[in-house]
């Protein structure tokens, strides 16, 4: 896998869990933190955005927005968000084809979906940081010991 560290941050635009259609762009100025994830509501995907929603105002707190992006339909999300009370964006990469720019994507046979793999973008669209090995259990607070070293090298 080839790093995407200190690269452009490939585009995209998908639509959140109410059918808005969301950009990169929309996040330019900003830090943005993306996690790819498999499958709205099974275990670990569940433990893993309950840890951001409640790291959420920490990680808000240092300028930054987070996005989980996967390949699940935007019902799914809006179901997902209001189970769990999510205060971040949902994404619907129903193709993969953003997951794929970003080296997410895991395609076998007729079974597809993303990989957990995260990304803290810069407010200049630059990739700072890339996460290929993810505990879900701590990766919410990685990520904020990680943005506030990030901030501080700048």
């Amino acid at each position: 896998m080839i790093s995407l560290i200190n690269s452009k941050a490939p585009e995209f635009d998908l639509a959140d869990a109410s059918g808005n259609k969301i950009t990169l762009s929309h996040f330019k100025g900003k830090w943005l933190v993306i996690f790819f994830y498999p499958k709205d509501d099974t275990p670990s995907c569940t433990k893993e955005a309950c840890n951001f929603r409640d790291d959420y105002s920490v990680i808000n707190s240092l300028g930054a927005n987070v996005i989980g992006i996967s390949l699940d339909r935007t019902t799914s999300h809006q179901k997902f968000k209001e189970k769990y009370q999510l205060p971040f964006m949902l994404l619907s990469d129903v193709q993969g084809a953003v997951a794929k720019k970003y080296g997410a994507l895991f395609k076998f046979m007729f079974i597809k979906f993303a990989k957990r793999h995260s990304f803290i973008i810069d407010p200049h669209g630059l990739i700072r940081k890339e996460y290929r090995s993810i505990n879900s259990s701590t990766h919410s607070i990685q990520i904020i010991e990680d943005l506030k070293s990030l901030q501080l090298s700048k």
